[in-house]
C-alpha cells in the first residue's frame, strides 16, 4: 500500500517534531501547514491527505473554523483535533462538525500508536464508518444493526462522541433503539471496561426511583434494615443510561442536576456526601420543547444533558433494515425459546415491509416472538394486515349490491381493549423478566387479576 499522507496543522510545528518523526518512521508521508489558511489551500489540491492533525488554538483562523472549511471542501476528510488542554466544549463542537477524534497535547506514545493502527484514518481504501460491519455485537445478547443510511449517520455520531466524556441525549420514538445506541457509545468509550447501568425513570414511583438512583441508609424508611448503594455508586467510572428522562419527577430532576454539576450526592436518610465519576446518557421520546414549556422537563437539566444530541429515526424511515432486523430477531428468540428458526418467506417479508411498525423495534420483537411461539405464518401475516392503516374507502356500491353490516360497536371496543391490555401485559412481563408479581405491581393490579388477564390474552402459555 502507498504511504499514508498526514498533514499536521500547527502554528508551532516544532512542538510536534516527535509526532512527525514517529509518523515518518512508520512509513507515513508528513506535510506541515502553519495556519488554517495554508491547510485549506493544501487540502484543496491533490493528492488529498489521508489524515489531518489540526491544532485547536491558532492565531487567525482557529482550529474549529478551519475544521468547518476543510469539511466543506472535502466532506470525507479524516481530521483529528489537537489541544493543549482538555476543552470539553470545543471537543463536542468538533465532534458535531465531523472530527474523527480529539487528542490532548503533548501526545503520548499510546496516542501515536492509535493514530497508526486506527485505519480507516490512515487507510485510503476504507471509507470511515461505511467500512464498519452492518451488524455489531454490543453485549448482553444485543446487536447494533446499521444497514440504512440514516442509522449509519447515527453510528457515525455515536462513534464521534463516544471517546469524549460528555452527556449525550438520545431522542426518538419509543422502541427506535435508543438503548442500543447508548450501549454502542459505552462500548467505544474510555469507560468500556466499567459497568453500563440502565434505569427506566418511568417504570418506578418517585420514592423508589430516588432510592434506586442515590441509595439509602439503614432506617431511612420502613423496611430499610441495611444500607444500600444506588445506581450512581454502582456505576462509578462507568456509564449510566437514564431512560425516559422526561418522566422523572421535578424534585428528582433538581437532585440529578446537582449530581451532574459536581458529581456529589447523599443517600436517602444519610448525611455523608458521596462522589461518583459517572458518564450520564439520557433518552426520551417526549416532545422536548413542549415538555420544557409545560414544566415537565427542567430547561437547565435539558441544557446540561444535551451537550450532544442524537436523533434516532423511526423504523418506517429505514425500511431497508427490516429484513436484516427480522432475521436477527428470529435467530435470537429461536435460541432463547428453544424453537426452530422459522423461515422468512417472500409473503411474510412483503407484509412486514408494507407495515408501518408504529411501535418500532419493540413491536417487531414482540411480533417475532408470537410468530415463533405460534408457528403460523398465515396468522402472522393476517395480524400485520389487520393492524395496517385502513385503505381509502371504496366507491359506494350499486343499490343492488349487498353491503356488509358494520361491526357491533361494543364488540369492536372490547377487541381493541383486549389487544391493548395484552400488549401492556407483555411489555410489563418483559420488563420484569417474567416475574409475574413484579409485573402486577408495575401494572397497578392484583396478582390474581394479572393471572386472569394473562389467561384471557393467551399469555399464560
Amino acid at each position: 500500500m502507498a504511504k499514508a499522507r498526514v498533514l499536521i496543522v500547527d502554528d508551532e510545528p516544532e512542538e510536534l517534531g516527535y509526532v512527525r518523526a514517529t509518523l515518518e518512521a512508520n512509513a507515513c508521508e508528513v506535510e506541515i501547514a502553519e495556519s488554517g489558511n495554508q491547510a485549506i489551500q493544501r487540502v484543496g489540491r491533490d493528492p488529498i491527505p489521508d489524515l489531518v492533525l489540526l491544532d485547536v488554538r491558532m492565531p487567525g483562523l482557529d482550529g474549529i473554523e478551519t475544521l468547518g472549511r476543510l469539511r466543506s471542501i472535502r466532506p470525507g476528510l479524516k481530521v483529528v483535533m489537537l489541544s493543549n488542554q482538555n476543552d470539553t466544549r470545543k471537543a463536542v463542537t468538533a465532534a458535531q462538525m465531523g472530527a474523527s477524534d480529539y487528542l490532548t497535547k503533548p501526545l503520548r506514545e499510546a496516542d501515536l500508536q492509535s493514530l497508526l493502527i486506527v485505519p480507516p484514518a490512515l487507510d485510503p481504501s476504507l471509507d470511515g464508518v461505511e467500512s464498519l460491519p452492518a451488524i455489531e455485537g454490543i453485549g448482553d445478547d444485543k446487536v447494533c444493526v446499521m444497514v440504512s443510511a440514516a442509522m449509519r449517520r447515527v453510528r457515525a455520531q455515536a462513534l464521534q462522541v463516544a471517546p469524549i466524556d460528555v452527556p449525550v441525549l438520545l431522542l426518538g420514538e419509543s422502541g427506535t433503539g435508543k438503548e442500543v445506541v447508548a450501549r454502542l457509545i459505552h462500548r467505544h468509550s474510555t469507560r468500556a471496561h466499567a459497568p453500563f447501568v440502565k434505569i427506566n425513570c418511568a417504570a418506578l414511583p418517585a420514592e423508589l426511583l430516588e432510592s434506586e438512583l442515590f441509595g439509602y441508609e439503614a432506617g431511612a424508611f420502613t423496611g430499610a434494615v441495611r444500607a444500600k448503594p444506588g445506581r450512581f455508586e454502582i456505576c462509578d467510572k462507568g456509564t449510566l443510561l437514564l431512560d425516559e428522562i422526561g418522566e422523572m419527577p421535578p424534585h428528582l430532576q433538581t437532585r440529578l442536576l446537582h449530581v451532574l454539576q459536581d458529581g456529589s450526592f447523599s443517600r436517602l436518610g444519610g448525611r455523608k456526601t458521596h462522589r461518583a465519576d459517572v458518564r450520564v446518557l439520557a433518552a426520551t421520546n417526549i416532545d422536548v420543547p413542549k415538555a420544557i414549556a409545560s414544566g415537565q422537563l427542567r430547561s437547565d437539566l435539558y441544557y446540561r444533558l444535551s451537550a450532544f444530541v442524537i436523533n434516532l429515526p423511526p423504523l418506517r424511515e429505514r425500511q431497508e433494515a427490516i429484513p436484516v432486523l427480522l432475521r436477527q430477531f428470529i435467530l435470537r428468540f429461536a435460541e432463547r425459546y428453544s424453537r426452530p428458526p422459522l423461515p422468512l418467506s417472500p409473503a411474510m417479508l412483503e407484509a412486514c415491509l408494507k407495515y408501518s411498525w408504529p411501535g418500532n423495534l419493540r413491536e417487531m420483537e414482540n411480533f417475532v416472538k408470537r410468530y415463533l411461539i405460534l408457528g403460523d405464518e398465515q396468522q402472522a401475516i393476517a395480524e400485520l394486515q389487520a393492524a395496517a392503516p385502513a385503505a381509502p374507502a371504496p366507491a359506494p356500491a350499486p343499490a343492488a349490491a349487498a353491503v356488509e353490516a358494520p361491526r357491533d360497536l361494543k364488540s369492536l371496543v372490547r377487541d381493541v381493549k383486549a389487544e391493548a391490555e395484552g400488549e401492556a401485559i407483555a411489555r410489563a412481563l418483559e420488563q420484569c423478566r417474567g416475574v409475574r408479581k413484579e409485573a402486577a405491581r408495575v401494572l397497578g393490579i392484583s396478582y390474581k387479576a394479572l393471572l386472569y388477564k394473562m389467561r384471557a390474552c393467551g399469555l399464560d402459555r
